[in-house]
């Protein structure tokens, strides 16, 4: 009975009317507030979560939604933003043009950087009319979407935007996640679709069936469970039957069965090949894989549609529901199953199709020994790999296991899995799999590619010994290729920069760098400088680190945060300062996490302690987003020194314990040592002399305390623990370390004007610190001139110097004050009282914890712009900062202002006096 199918019902929506009435009034409330919410639809296979889908686009539709519907495929869950992509390119007004995904996709090689570009864009249509972005079968949603999935609804929560997601239990979906990414961020609602009542199942018969059902049927319909798919399918299956009144067992695969054993062969042929391309297919590619030529299939296609078993979209063919698919799926049997897919592989390539398109059907068919196999999934995953490193990794995992063990190809398979897992921050996999490869002794030249492969792992590990025994083994052994030779050379001069005697280091780097450019090899001279500015930095040699970086950078833009932080050693905040807003115009998308580490010490060291918080908040939350934990422990450092010059002791310990757990995972020297640094703060904080000593000793256990780049500027605070600890003998060889620290920097305003401060405090010498304090005048680091003023102004006190003392002290205070350092300022303050100076009072520097006064300058400026009318994009660009940062001020204004949408910020601004 060919065209006898139907559709699910003609009499609309079945049983669903209180959710479908919930999910109506999250539409009034996102049209009507202008904030984001998110509601995911869960439930089992043929429950009518698609079909409330589709009602409830129908109802944004009509109130005036720009709607992007989209719906995830099983066979394509591996191409990047697939899933996402169907949404956004979705009707006659697409959230985003085909031409302009694929120029993201094709151009930039972050994921941060995409993601931002993506909300940019709903962003922008959402000013106009609220948009609904829904997506169905999120369980099937490819890893750079389910990754944009956690992240844009938080980013896009001012904005009004309805995120809808369905997802079928029971198969370990990203739905869960996602609502976790979101919480206390927007609203989001899960519900969860359970069986229809017995009436509405009754009434899906009496529509399917068009009259009244009787008793054989209500017992049929039993066995569907509730599921209306499976009911409708078996009253299609029923329907299909002869008169002969024989009852059609239950379940789905039996009543699809019914439904096509009345189909010519061909037909049925037709539809298994398609089940195995996936639910929607070309119909070239199903006709190719039958064999046939496509004009001989077009009655099979015509008698499929007809029976309601596919749709034609005008681009492609769709099985009408996903458990149509299967059901015609499972009854292939497994074997030919796995060849069917292995040749569709090899068909759709063929067709032009990229590599990426066809790794499902490889993962499905592909059996040991397949080496066309092999070289389609290394293919596949050089390309996902800079915007997918996880998926790329799986994938040359599943190519090495399909190459025969110790075969060339096994080698060099691995070598490009080891490179994969590190990139995807599974360091520790990808040195297992090194040590697996190298277990079966290579040739000599491929044990030097291994060991260089290997390099970039062990450093991410911290195990920098055991990256100097590696590279001088492989050295050693020779037999590599020229360039792997001159990478092993570099990578050794980058494991010995954590030497502590660094000449060795030094020349190592400068061989390696001679055989780099000998050997033209682009990576051996990354490796090399590298290296290089390393070792200069670790040894104090700013300006060396400054032209190594600087050269690095040329070779290699992603190493561009890097030659900005070298202009701040030097104390050129305005080159460094220029070279930021180069990075935010050009919208690179280079290590964003890295870029924000420098905006905030760029914040940090020029005193603008809010923005330098904003950032460092930033810079962890885009690591943890992305996996890579580069500056972690640093960060919480600082940021709880920020609270303690604020005078927040409560988040200065949170930071302190935060960092210690970070430091757990990542233990090197300059970790512990920073760590190790804080700790002596709080407890000098506290009071407790014996300790901050002992930790500050501690310190120098780990190296000579200037060697630390991040303490650097701080010596003057741990001289002050030394003496106060009675540990002379401490603060003396602190001192000279400064002192030699200053005479490698003579260029270096704030170097020169902390050795002579260091030495003032050893010998408690105003002239010395006086000194300093001129030297410091030439310093841009407004908190290194406070503490110097503080010093000096407290020496003078002691000594009688009134009218001095009150002078410097004034100075520090106001300048403590003006960067936000309300603590500090109260200090100097108390000082000022007892040398009889009341002067004005300072305010405790406390700001309201709700309200616009509870808002920093930089949240201030960020709301005004936005309340404009101002993207994050374009008030990123008046602020000149990173728009992760005003996303983070925007999200701070809307928490302290209590308000949920930028219409409701822009009424809030309006409101408020002329400033």
């Amino acid at each position: 009975m060919a065209g006898s199918g139907g559709p699910l019902s003609r009499g609309g929506l079945r049983g669903r009317e209180a959710e479908l009435e919930v999910l109506r009034t999250l539409i009034d409330a996102v049209a009507r507030t202008g904030s984001g919410a998110l509601a995911v639809l869960r439930g089992e296979p043929g429950i009518g979560k698609t079909t409330l889908l589709t009602e409830v686009v129908a109802s944004a539709e009509a109130a005036g939604f720009s709607v992007g519907l989209g719906k995830a495929d099983e066979l394509h869950h591996l191409v990047p933003l697939s899933s996402l992509a169907t949404s956004v390119l979705h009707g006659d007004r697409p959230l985003l043009s085909g031409d302009a995904l694929v120029d993201l996709a094709r151009r930039h090689d972050q994921r941060i950087w995409l993601v931002e570009r993506l909300a940019e864009a709903i962003e922008d249509r959402a000013g106009g009319a609220p948009v609904l972005i829904a997506l169905d079968d999120v369980q099937w949603a490819d890893p750079l979407s389910r990754f944009a999935l956690k992240q844009l609804p938080s980013r896009l929560r001012t904005s009004p935007v309805l995120w809808l997601l369905t997802e079928r239990q029971g198969v370990g979906g990203p739905a869960e996640e996602i609502v976790a990414a979101v919480a206390d961020e927007l609203p989001a609602h899960t519900l969860s679709l359970g069986p229809l009542s017995g009436a509405a199942i009754g009434q899906l018969a009496g529509d399917t069936l068009g009259a009244a059902v009787d008793e054989r049927v209500r017992e049929l319909l039993a066995g569907a469970g509730g599921n209306p798919f499976l009911a409708v399918e078996m009253l299609a299956g029923l329907r299909t039957t002869d008169a002969s009144g024989e009852p059609v067992p239950p379940g789905l695969v039996v009543g699809v069965r019914g439904r096509l054993g009345s189909l010519h062969p061909d037909t049925l042929r037709f539809l298994r090949m398609g089940s195995v391309l996936g639910r929607r297919f070309g119909f070239q590619d199903a006709a190719a894989l039958c064999g046939r030529p496509s004009v001989a299939l077009l009655p099979a296609l015509e008698e499929a549609v007809r029976a309601g078993l596919l749709d034609d979209d005008g681009d492609r063919l769709v099985f009408r529901h996903d458990l149509l698919r299967q059901a015609v799926y499972v009854d292939i049997p497994p074997s030919a199953r796995k060849a069917l897919h292995r040749e569709a592989a090899s068909r759709l390539v063929a067709a032009g199709h990229q590599p990426i398109d066809v790794v499902s059907h490889i993962l499905r068919g592909a059996q040991p020994g397949d080496e066309e196999a092999v070289a389609l999934l290394r293919r596949a995953a050089a390309d996902v790999l800079p915007v997918t490193p996880g998926l790329a990794g799986d994938l040359m995992t599943r190519a090495l296991a399909l190459v025969p063990v110790a075969r060339p190809l096994w080698f060099a398979v691995g070598e490009q899995a080891i490179v994969s897992l590190t990139r995807a921050g599974r360091n520790r996999e990808a040195l297992a799999t090194g040590d697996q490869l190298l277990a079966h002794r290579p040739p000599m030249e491929t044990f030097g590619r291994l060991h260089a492969a290997l390099g970039g792992t062990l450093w991410n590990l911290d195990l920098a010994d055991e990256l100097r025994r590696r590279a001088e083994a492989a050295l050693a052994v020779g037999g590599a290729a020229p360039e792997v030779e001159a990478r092993l050379a570099g990578l050794r001069a980058l494991a010995l920069s954590r030497a502590h005697d660094l000449a060795p280091a030094r020349q190592a780097g400068e061989d390696a760098l001679r055989a780099a450019v000998a050997t033209g090899d682009r990576e051996a001279h990354v490796q090399a400088l590298f290296a290089l500015g390393e070792i200069a930095l670790n040894a104090g040699h700013n300006a060396l680190a400054l032209e190594r970086f600087t050269a690095l950078s040329a070779v290699d833009p992603t190493f561009f945060p890097e030659e900005i932080v070298a202009y701040q050693h030097m104390d050129d905040f305005v080159t460094s300062e220029r070279l930021l807003a180069k990075a935010a115009d050009e919208s690179r998308g280079i290590r964003e996490g890295m870029l924000l580490w420098a905006q905030g010490q760029q914040h940090l060291e020029l005193g603008r302690l809010d923005d330098a918080e904003a950032d460092f908040v930033t810079m962890e939350r885009l690591e943890d987003e992305v996996q890579t934990h580069v500056q972690q422990v640093n960060g919480r450092v600082i940021r709880s020194r920020i609270a303690l010059l604020r005078g927040d002791r409560e988040a200065a310990r949170q930071h302190l314990a935060e960092a210690r757990v970070r430091l757990a995972v990542k233990p090197n020297p300059g970790n512990t040592a920073a760590v190790r640094f804080l700790e002596a703060v709080h407890a000098e904080v506290d009071g407790d002399a014996g300790r901050a000593v002992d930790r500050v000793r501690q310190v120098q256990r780990e190296g000579p305390f200037l060697r630390w780049r991040l303490l650097r500027t701080w010596v003057g605070t741990a001289i002050r623990v030394a003496l106060r600890g009675a540990d002379r003998a401490l603060a003396e060889d602190l001192a000279a370390q400064a002192e030699a620290h200053a005479a490698r920097n003579p260029a270096v305003p704030t170097a020169t004007g902390l050795a002579v401060r260091a030495r003032g405090l050893v010998c408690d010498d105003p002239v010395l610190l006086e000194r300093s304090v001129a030297l410091l005048r030439r310093s841009p680091r407004p908190l290194v001139r406070a503490a110097a003023s503080a010093d000096l102004g407290r020496a003078l006190l002691a000594t009688g110097r009134r009218a001095e003392a009150v002078a410097a002290l004034t100075d520090a205070q106001a300048a403590f004050a003006a960067s936000g350092a309300h603590a500090a300022a109260a200090h100097v303050q108390r000082d000022l009282r007892r040398a009889g100076a009341g002067g004005r009072r300072t305010a405790d520097g406390q700001r309201p914890v709700q309200g616009w006064e509870a808002l920093t300058v930089s949240e201030k400026k960020v709301a005004r712009l936005i309340a404009e009318g101002h993207s994050n994009r374009t008030a990123a660009e008046l602020l000149v900062v990173s728009p992760h940062t005003v996303n983070t001020h925007l999200t701070s204004a809307f928490r302290k202002l209590s308000v949920n949408s930028r219409v409701q910020l822009a009424n809030l601004v309006m409101a408020l006096p002329d400033e």
